[in-house]
């Protein structure tokens, strides 16, 4: 895709081998905060609880281009960088099919201050330090808090580099 810059040594996994693929998007701004969104409680999957950016691949897309979709989808915002690979991971939500899911530290465009949030989908954001990690607890089990985990690694991930 054009425009959006890919660090070396990323390589995407092939969304076309049938598996169903999630693409998650751990946005960091400058100061190397974490982007965080609440679910809206009518939500199948995860009601009402704190997520980062992300969804399913759609058939026919590559995973860059899935993560593109989601990060215009729900913020408004562009993807502009992808900086790392954060995590991997394969879960069920309970209905019997495996998502294949690849998180991956990003830097977008836009007005970080202003998310466009998908109506009906989200219903509030913050942007997360490590003062803010302990808020992502919430309506899940503990052995569920992988969000969690996730923000965590995009927080070492995103620290600024101290000051020679």
């Amino acid at each position: 895709m054009t425009g959006i810059t890919v660090a070396p040594g990323i390589e995407f996994p092939d969304t076309s081998d049938g598996r169903a693929h999630v693409a998650g998007a751990i946005i960091a701004d400058p100061g190397g905060r974490i982007f965080a969104q609440r679910r809206s409680p009518t939500r199948k999957v995860f009601p009402h609880c704190w997520d980062i950016v992300g969804g399913h691949v759609e058939p026919g897309e590559t995973m860059l281009e899935g993560l593109a979709r989601e990060v215009a989808e729900e913020t408004g915002w562009r993807l502009a960088e992808v900086v790392a690979e954060l995590y991997r991971l394969d879960w069920d939500p309970g209905d019997g099919l495996t998502r294949h899911e690849v998180d991956y530290l990003v830097r977008v465009e836009g007005d970080l201050s202003a998310p466009r949030l998908e109506p009906d989908k989200h219903t509030e954001y913050m942007w997360v330090d490590e003062s803010l990690v302990d808020r992502l607890h919430d309506h899940r089990d503990p052995g569920e808090y992988f969000i969690t985990d996730i923000v965590r690694l995009g927080l070492a991930a995103a620290r600024p580099a101290p000051s020679p």
